[in-house]
């Protein structure tokens, strides 16, 4: 059972183990594949980065702020008051990818970033192609394919039209250059772990979202969510379900539903392979309250906004989403070998997720099963979650003597298994899109918005200063020795 605690820790020590092996046989296999005929198109496989040890002006304040939160992340989530919970976990993220970002030095980690040939700012500066932005919509997909005249950067290519507007209109209000835009993608970015741990209070009770917080601050995800625009990618997706969340838990519905519709919209028109966050969407509703359907006709309206406003300007989505999957095979996607990346992939996600997510969804994973088992048997709406606060009797709210959280996780009237559904929901949507061979490596960056969702598994381990000491390990390790692509 998952409150044997004895086993249960050793078998999370044999996933993580597992999982560090995989890692190592990527890059093993990896090496050979690329030094040999040179078709994965990376030279730190499985990610996309270089070989490069190093310090710089943000290697002490990184070292500091993850010393911080081993030693006092878990007991101040577990005491302060909700109001201050929030902005503290926001402003501990913004610091701690700050600091790792800073690690490569301010232009090569910050405002350099976005300025690359392969990114948003190259059709800004030095010539503006978005002056005109009308007509700019129109233009797009005749600018996709490789061959097209005046073709697009790869990322401008690869992405809908939302994701270089953004960057427009920074530029247009006076936040123009690398700078600005690196500075918005941290910022919002870290209101990311803000979402998640919302959603996770409104569907599965707020013990678990704070047991959850000092991992969602703490993530080797804020490696590439460092000035990575799939970082702010990541914090709409996250808005989108934390609003869906609180509508169907009864929060406002019509206003949060409506709101979530709208971020729902613009997430599609930010990144095609985002349209995945369906699932986890659907988990969101699945357990939300009894009412949980009413909120679905102001989701579906504020949805259809601004797809509507993009087809009324004259970008075609499905069209463009056509012509982007021609230029992918056009380019490197077309070479990388999907034998390899289909399970590599999943090694660029242990490293930007951690020992302690692994761990946390092997737990997960087990509840699940469980609870499907139990549904079979006997088919009933999963447990409604409780009225946010600790539960009274206990020291940190987990409603465990020893603050693991864990013992409660195995009884059928724990929020446990709702915890567990939405980040095995995350799960899906992520080995979709790796099954889909539209994400042959870059996963690190890519697949930010999902691995945000899994993070919270960590939740469910108990002794958490450990795992946050590995969590941080990692990510320091990762941005001191490699030069990351991104």
């Amino acid at each position: 059972m998952l409150g044997d605690r004895p086993r249960q820790s050793r078998r999370d020590l044999a996933v993580a183990v597992a999982a560090a092996l995989l890692v190592a046989t990527a890059a093993v296999v990896g090496y050979v594949i690329e030094h040999s005929d040179g078709t994965l198109f990376v030279s730190a496989a499985p990610l996309y980065g270089r070989w490069g040890p190093h310090v710089g002006p943000g290697t002490a304040a990184a070292i500091a702020v993850a010393v911080a939160v081993v030693l006092y992340g878990p007991s101040l989530a577990a005491r302060l008051p909700w109001r201050w919970l929030l902005p503290a976990a926001w402003g501990t993220g913004t610091a701690w990818t700050f600091s790792l970002a800073l690690i490569d030095g301010w232009q090569r980690g910050v405002a350099g970033r976005l300025t690359a040939r392969y990114e948003y700012l190259q059709v800004i500066s030095p010539v503006n192609r978005f002056h005109d932005i009308p007509a700019a919509l129109r233009d797009f997909t005749h600018h996709i394919l490789i061959h097209s005249p005046g073709h697009w950067p790869a990322h401008i290519a690869g992405h809908p039209p939302a994701a270089t507007l953004t960057f427009v209109y920074l530029d247009r209000i006076g936040l123009g250059g690398g700078a600005w835009a690196g500075v918005w993608c941290v910022t919002v970015g870290a209101t990311a772990a803000v979402a998640v741990v919302v959603t996770v209070r409104a569907l599965a009770g707020e013990a678990l979202a704070r047991r959850a917080a000092p991992f969602l601050v703490l993530a080797p995800a804020a490696v590439w969510m460092g000035t990575s625009a799939d970082g702010y990618f990541a914090a709409v997706a996250a808005w989108s379900v934390a609003l869906l969340a609180l509508a169907v838990t009864g929060r406002r519905p019509r206003a949060a539903g409506l709101a979530s519709g709208l971020l729902l919209g613009l997430t599609a028109y930010l990144s095609y392979g985002l349209t995945l966050f369906a699932v986890i969407a659907g988990a969101a509703v699945l357990l939300g309250s009894r009412s949980r359907l009413r909120p679905l006709p102001f989701v579906l309206a504020g949805l259809t906004v601004v797809p509507l406003v993009f087809t009324l300007f004259g970008f075609n989505w499905w069209e463009a989403y056509h012509l982007l999957v021609t230029r992918y095979y056009e380019g490197a996607g077309g070479v990388r070998p999907y034998g390899y990346w289909v399970w590599a992939n999943l090694a660029c996600t242990v490293l930007i997720a951690g020992p302690a997510t692994v761990a946390g969804l092997r737990r997960a994973g087990v509840t699940t099963v469980r609870l499907a088992a139990a549904a079979l048997r006997s088919p009933a709406p999963p447990a409604a979650p409780p009225a946010p606060g600790p539960r009274p009797g206990t020291a940190d709210g987990t409603g465990t003597a020893d603050g693991t959280g864990i013992a409660a996780g195995a009884g059928t009237g724990s929020t446990a298994p709702r915890l567990a559904v939405l980040v095995v929901a995350a799960l899906i949507a992520l080995l979709a899109a790796d099954l889909s061979g539209m994400s042959k490596a870059e996963t690190e960056r890519i697949w930010l918005p999902f691995v945000l969702w899994m993070l919270p598994a960590a939740a469910f381990l108990p002794r958490p200063r450990a795992w946050l000491i590995a969590q941080a390990a990692l990510a320091l390790l990762l941005n001191h020795l490699l030069l990351t692509g991104w």
